[in-house]
């Protein structure tokens, strides 16, 4: 990292720490903490930082106040400067002006904790206390895998049955949905950013093995794929993805995982940015639970215009939404891949004017629950 380099990024960690980024600088530079441990602890360590300078601060303030409290007792002749050499002098002071020392202590005491306390609550506080991400921690559940044919081919080979009964302990669980019909799906990334074996389960209950294909953690976007035989492809999913969101008060609805079997929610777009202003996303007034996390927003006409992805703690029914234009983005970086570079996806929807009953009916089949270890 050249000097030019080091000087911005010291700061940006100033501005971020006293409170002066505007809400998308802000948002960027937190996303980038929970990325990069090197940014994080420069963070933590300039906050220190500061903190120890304003002690130092009042403790040399204090120090000058002492010498100028000693110098005018001097010069009034109520003591002999002359006389006393410095610890002596010190000592002295201490004796004769204790409860002058003790206050001026107080107050510089109580000056410092003030300050360390302005340094506190202009830095990054946990998000967890205001935003609570929407995956669904499990309890340990053993689930056995259905081997792919190369796994079966590896089988044959070291002619071994402990490969044919391996278990894996899924540890969050929560939703996601296709966005072609050859088993590219839609999630979180903090739902599978720390997995390293994916399996996704269907309202039918067939499971299906699936990998991470792209992961944009700033944007919290994923792209997983199922890569499973049993899998069968489909000709043409019945919703679109919307390329705008809504309008505020329109009518909503999701659909996800809260629990082992598809849950239906409904509700009305309640603004069209996130939390405190978050540009990203878009804020929804519906029931949402631990497990909604990836689970698709739908308007009245079928078309999916959020991923859902976390809700305020503090606030009834504010729920928050990557809005869908993000998806986009994330298709056209994976399209740089050769193998991908066919992908699209369809912004036509055909349930427009069909009831709500007949549009889950339609949707449901291609919204799956999302299980990472």
């Amino acid at each position: 990292m050249n000097d030019n380099n080091e000087i911005m990024i010291l700061d940006a960690v100033e501005r971020y720490i006293r409170g002066e980024m505007n809400p998308d600088e802000r948002l960027y530079f937190e996303n980038l903490r929970k990325t990069n441990p090197a940014i994080d602890q420069l963070v933590v360590e300039h906050t220190l930082f500061l903190q120890q300078m304003n002690q130092f601060g009042e403790r040399r303030n204090f120090k000058t106040a002492l010498q100028e409290v000693h110098t005018g007792l001097s010069e009034q002749g109520k003591i002999h400067a002359d006389k006393l050499n410095g610890k002596a002098r010190v000592v002295y002071l201490w004796k004769r002006y204790r409860r002058v020392a003790a206050i001026a202590a107080s107050i510089a005491g109580i000056t410092t904790i003030a300050l360390s306390s302005l340094v506190w609550s202009i830095s990054p506080k946990p998000i967890k206390g205001d935003i609570e991400k929407l995956s669904r921690d499990l309890f340990v559940q053993q689930v056995k895998t259905d081997l792919l044919q190369n796994d079966l081919d590896k089988v044959k080979k070291k002619n071994s049955k402990a490969d044919a009964d391996k278990t894996i302990e899924y540890k969050t669980a929560a939703t996601g949905f296709l966005i072609d019909g050859k088993g590219l799906m839609i999630t979180n990334a903090h739902v599978v950013k720390n997995s390293r074996n994916i399996r996704v389960f269907n309202v039918k209950g067939q499971q299906f093995n699936a990998f991470v294909v792209k992961l944009d953690v700033l944007r919290d976007v994923a792209i997983i794929k199922i890569d499973d035989s049993k899998f069968k492809s489909v000709a043409a999913l019945p919703y679109g993805i919307a390329k705008s969101s809504t309008d505020i008060a329109e009518p909503i609805f999701t659909l996800g995982f809260p629990r082992d079997e598809i849950v239906y929610g409904e509700g009305y777009m309640s603004a069209r940015t996130g939390y405190k202003g978050d540009t990203l996303s878009c804020q929804i007034a519906v029931p949402a639970n631990p497990g909604n996390s990836g689970g698709p927003v739908f308007n009245h006409k079928g078309e999916v215009i959020g991923i859902l992805s976390a809700r305020q703690t503090q606030a009834e029914e504010a729920v928050f939404a990557i809005q869908s234009k993000y998806i986009f983005n994330a298709v056209d970086e994976i399209k740089k891949n050769d193998e991908y570079r066919n992908v699209k996806v369809s912004t036509r929807s055909t349930l427009t004017g069909m009831n709500k009953v007949e549009q889950v009916k339609k949707i449901q089949d291609y919204v799956f629950m999302v299980k990472g270890d």
